[in-house]
C-alpha cells in the first residue's frame, strides 16, 4: 500500500501581465501523479524552474494547491484543516535547500530541534531536552550545540540541525528540497549517507528533489523526471540510468560528467532554451528542443503511461522499449 499517492496535483500562479491588471496563469505543477511507498526514496529531477520545489511545497501545504489529491496514508491533505491539518504533519516533514536561511537565527539549537515537541506537545522540560540531546547525537552534533546559535555552524552542521529538527516528530515521510546543493562534495556525500542511515533506521519515505543527477543516482530507488510543470519519466533508478526512455532523460544523462570511458555517453546539445510556464509550446512540451520530434508531436500532448513494465513516460516515440 503507498503511503502517499498525489494524483493529478496542479498549482497555477497568476503572474501580472500589461496594462489593466491583466493576469495570466503559469502552471508550475500541471497534472503531476505518482505514488510513495513506505521506507521508499523518489527522487525528482529537472532543470530549474521545472516545478520541483513548488511540487514539494504543495504536497506540505506550504503553497496551496489548485486542485488534485494528495492522499498520505489514506487521508485527502488537501482536503485537511486547522487542527486535522496539524495532526496530519506529524507524519511528514521538510529538509530545505538554504541550510542558512531555514534556522531561526535568533533560537539556539535546542529550541531549533526542540519546537517540534513543543508544538505538537510531545514532550517538555527534561524530557524534551533530553530527546533532543539524543537527536543532536544521532545526526553527529556534540551536545554543547543544544546552547549555541546557528551562526556558530558550518553549512553541513547547519543541515545536520534541520534534519535533526525535521527527525524530531518521527515522521513517515520527508520531502527533502535540494538538501545537499549549497554543500561541499565531501559534505554532501556525509549528509547523503546520514540521511540513508535514517532511513534504515527508521524507515522514512523521501521525496527527494534535487538537479543533481549523480546525487540522485546514489540515493533513489526511483526517479520522477520533471519537465515544465509536469513528469515526462518516472522509473526505477538502475533502468533510468542504464536506459532511459524519454528523449529529454537521454540529454540530461548524456550532460552528467563521467571519468571512467565506459560510462560516457555522447553528449546530447538540446537546440533553443526552455520554453516560458508563462506561454508552453502547444503539444508535447518538449517538442521544441527534441531531436526526436513528429508532427504528431507538435498538436497532441503526450500521456504519462507505461511504456515498459515499471517505467512510466509521457512520449509518442518512446526510447529504449
Amino acid at each position: 500500500m503507498s503511503l502517499l499517492e498525489v494524483r493529478d496535483l496542479r498549482k497555477v500562479f497568476q503572474v501580472p501581465r500589461g496594462m489593466f491588471g491583466r493576469h495570466v496563469d503559469v502552471r508550475a505543477v500541471d497534472g503531476v501523479s505518482f505514488d510513495v511507498m513506505p521506507g521508499e526514496t523518489l527522487g525528482v529531477v529537472g532543470e530549474s524552474g521545472c516545478g520541483k520545489s513548488t511540487l514539494g511545497r504543495t504536497l506540505l501545504r506550504l503553497i496551496e494547491p489548485t486542485s488534485g489529491e494528495a492522499r498520505f496514508e489514506g487521508r485527502d491533505l488537501l482536503r485537511l484543516k486547522g487542527r486535522a491539518l496539524k495532526e496530519a504533519r506529524k507524519g511528514f516533514q521538510m529538509i530545505f535547500q538554504d541550510p542558512f536561511a531555514s534556522l531561526n537565527p535568533r533560537m539556539r539549537v535546542g529550541d531549533i530541534v526542540g519546537e517540534p515537541f513543543a508544538v505538537h506537545g510531545l514532550a517538555k522540560g527534561e524530557e524534551r531536552r533530553q530527546r533532543v540531546l539524543g537527536l543532536l547525537e544521532r545526526v553527529g552534533l556534540r551536545p554543547d550545540a543544544y546552547h549555541r546559535y546557528p551562526h556558530e555552524f558550518s553549512g553541513g552542521q547547519r543541515q545536520r540541525i534541520g534534519i535533526a529538527r525535521a527527525l524530531a516528530v518521527l515522521p513517515k515521510l520527508i520531502v527533502a528540497d535540494e538538501p545537499v546543493s549549497a554543500l561541499d562534495v565531501s559534505i554532501q556525500a556525509q549528509v547523503l549517507n546520514l540521511l540513508m542511515d535514517l532511513q534504515d533506521e527508521f524507515g522514512i519515505a523521501y521525496l527527494f528533489i534535487s538537479h543533481d543527477l549523480r546525487v540522485v543516482e546514489h540515493i533513489a530507488h526511483r526517479v520522477a523526471v520533471m519537465y515544465l510543470g509536469r513528469i515526462v519519466e518516472l522509473s526505477p533508478v538502475g533502468d533510468l540510468f542504464a536506459r532511459p526512455v524519454h528523449p529529454y532523460t537521454e540529454a540530461l544523462l548524456s550532460a552528467i560528467p563521467r571519468i571512467e570511458s565506459a560510462q560516457r555517453r555522447e553528449r546530447i546539445i538540446l537546440r533553443g532554451d526552455v520554453p516560458s510556464p508563462i506561454d508552453p509550446p502547444s503539444g508535447c512540451p518538449f517538442h521544441p528542443r527534441c531531436p526526436y520530434a513528429r508532427e504528431n508531436c507538435r498538436t497532441v500532448v503526450p500521456v504519462l503511461e507505461e511504456k515498459a513494465p515499471g517505467r512510466l513516460a509521457a512520449c509518442h516515440y518512446p526510447l529504449n522499449v
